[in-house]
């Protein structure tokens, strides 16, 4: 890229992941040259990233298509961290970078967070799939059906790829674990901890005991928050060194994958906590009631979704990227007692309160 400042529009700064991200990026050799414009509900928050980062900061949300939109469309770069889900935000992005293209000839590019739950299937708990996804494997890929988890905006993202008017690269997050550190953290402006491990923390906190949907056999892929932030970065200085070596579009799929667990490894390791912890007699998971399932997780698509098989192997980033992970599921397991006791902490507090 020949231009002296590169202009990048990014969401999702204040959320787990964005911000790990955000932090690896401004630690780049070029940060200096970057505009980096982010999308910041919180009031306080947006001040700090202006005063304390010096990034420009537009308030507002995913529900503000005519900014995303605005600023898409000023962007060479889009980094979406936010909701995965959210299809207005990403048809509003979109009509941004055609704008851009249509405007200046160029092909900016979107950075597009989605996640592996697209693999989910219906195991809930009751046996360890041997279906393993490569991202090379295009087909496979290819053949997932629109109304798989997240894949709807999925599909817009490569559809833009497709015709022609930017270039796509979708990343799929498998379980993130780990407590995230650093500036963005320490001045309490993203969030540090991740949602699956300590909303089930929080459930058999309140139940007294771990439980398992089915035996708990399924398996998912999991990587830790720091390898996570590592390979956008990886992604990221490639596409401004070497993209020609970078799959995009429907070769476009990176799936971030270090290790897996299955779904009775981390039960297990919760109820050893909550007996470390004097809050459980036994640390052997029990199977949930129906009742329970439904009072814990909120939904069934939520039960399916925790308790399901998605395994995937990233090996896209590992061959094009040299991506190489430090941390696995010995690492997952030994990080349970400290979200386990952060968990707690925080329910002793509301009951204080209360």
């Amino acid at each position: 890229m020949s231009s002296d400042r590169l202009t990048i529009f990014y969401t999702g700064a204040t959320g787990y992941i964005g911000g790990s991200v955000l932090q690896r990026i401004l630690k780049h050799p070029r940060a200096s040259t970057f505009d980096i414009t982010v999308l910041v509900r919180d009031a306080k928050k947006a001040k700090m990233l202006e005063s304390k980062f010096g990034l420009k900061v537009v308030q507002g949300s995913l529900e503000d298509t005519d900014k995303l939109t605005e600023e898409s469309e000023n962007a060479h770069i889009v980094i979406h961290t936010a909701d995965c889900d959210h299809e207005p935000a990403m048809k509003a992005i979109l009509a941004g970078l055609k704008k851009r293209h249509e405007k200046l000839g160029d092909k900016p590019i979107l950075i597009h967070t989605s996640g592996a739950a697209v693999l989910m299937d219906e195991s809930r708990g009751r046996f360890a799939s041997d279906k393993v996804v490569s991202d090379l494997d295009i087909a496979a890929l290819g053949a997932l059906p629109p109304s798989a988890p997240h894949h709807v905006v999925d599909l817009l993202a490569i559809s833009a790829d497709t015709e022609g008017y930017a270039l796509s690269y979708l990343i799929f997050p498998t379980l993130i674990f780990g407590t995230a550190s650093g500036p963005l953290y320490d001045a309490g402006i993203a969030k540090k901890y991740s949602i699956a491990i300590p909303w089930m923390a929080d459930a058999f906190l309140k139940r007294g005991r771990a439980g398992v949907v089915g035996t708990g056999a399924n398996i998912w892929a999991n990587v830790h928050i720091d390898d996570t932030a590592e390979f956008y970065y990886l992604l990221f200085d490639a596409i401004l060194t070497d993209p020609s070596k970078l799959g995009h579009g429907r070769e476009g799929y990176y799936f971030v994958e270090a290790d897996e667990q299955s779904g009775y490894d981390i039960s297990k390791a919760i109820g050893e906590a909550l007996v470390a912890l004097g809050r459980a007699d036994d640390a052997e998971p029990t199977e949930l009631t129906p009742e329970e399932r439904v009072q814990m997780f909120g939904s069934e698509y939520l039960v399916t979704l925790l308790w399901s098989n998605a395994r995937c192997r990233a090996d896209r980033g590992r061959k094009t990227l040299d991506w190489k992970p430090k941390y696995g599921t010995k690492d997952l397991l030994d990080s349970i007692p400290h979200e386990v006791e952060v968990v707690l902490k925080k329910q002793l507090a509301a009951e204080n309160q209360s």
